[in-house]
């Protein structure tokens, strides 16, 4: 079930017990893994969401992004244990990425074309962090999708609210106020019509890439196609 947006004037402060710590260790191990393989093949990936900020639980995923545009074949190529392989497309004008889900509920995404420098702060928002810094044992700050700003302390990390607060959250996580405005006005109108609206998910089957599918999609898209274009021109 998706987390409903939180109002929240004050601070709360959250300790960890023994077992958030543990689990939060497992989670990063594996994604420091993954982000090793994925650089010995030339590739920068982020871990991004609760495993940077460190508010994980047994049910968190693992999150790695990759944010430039890469060949799938050279992202395929380091991976095992792949479950599913999709493109998708949040709304119209956003980048078309692809997603490889894989075993432990990891997931990897990289986008076919360039990201806008809101997409890329979108990463920022949540919390965004590299190989040295998972494996150096630093945390982030990031809003999670209660619309909380999770802040780290030695034990555990401070909450406090987003929604009225927009202009400092945005100062403290270095995005631009209007990322942090589409991030409250999108999550608040999902909660209120309790839908996602992804405009566009299509799953690989095992003999097609991503690139392939990826021109047949803008082909014959034209709102997908006047995107693509755009980006080039840039």
């Amino acid at each position: 079930m998706a987390k409903k947006p939180e109002v929240l004037h004050g601070e709360r402060q959250i300790v960890y017990s023994s077992d958030d710590w543990s689990t939060l260790e497992r989670l990063r191990r594996r994604a420091a893994r993954i982000m090793a393989l994925l650089e010995s093949a030339g590739v920068t990936p982020f871990v991004y969401g609760s495993v940077a900020r460190g508010d994980v639980t047994d049910s968190s995923d693992i999150d790695i992004i990759i944010l430039t545009p890469v060949s799938s074949f050279r992202v395929e190529m380091q991976l095992s244990g792949i479950l599913r392989r999709e493109l998708v497309q949040a709304t119209p004008s956003m980048v078309l990425k692809g997603h490889i889900q894989l075993e432990e509920d990891t997931v990897v995404t990289f986008p076919l074309f360039k990201l806008r420098p809101r997409e890329e702060e979108f990463y920022r928002w949540g919390g965004l962090l590299n190989r040295d810094g998972i494996e150096g044992g630093k945390r982030v700050p990031g809003v999670d999708k209660r619309l909380v700003l999770i802040e780290p302390t030695d034990e555990g990390h401070r909450e406090s609210g987003v929604i009225g607060y927009e202009d400092e959250v945005a100062r403290k996580l270095n995005v631009s106020l209007e990322l942090a405005q589409e991030r409250v006005r999108v999550l608040t109108r999902r909660d209120e019509v309790g839908r996602t609206g992804v405009y566009l998910t299509r799953a690989l089957h095992e003999d097609e890439n991503f690139e392939a599918v990826s021109k047949e999609l803008i082909d014959r898209d034209p709102a997908l196609r006047r995107t693509y274009e755009r980006r080039m021109r840039r």
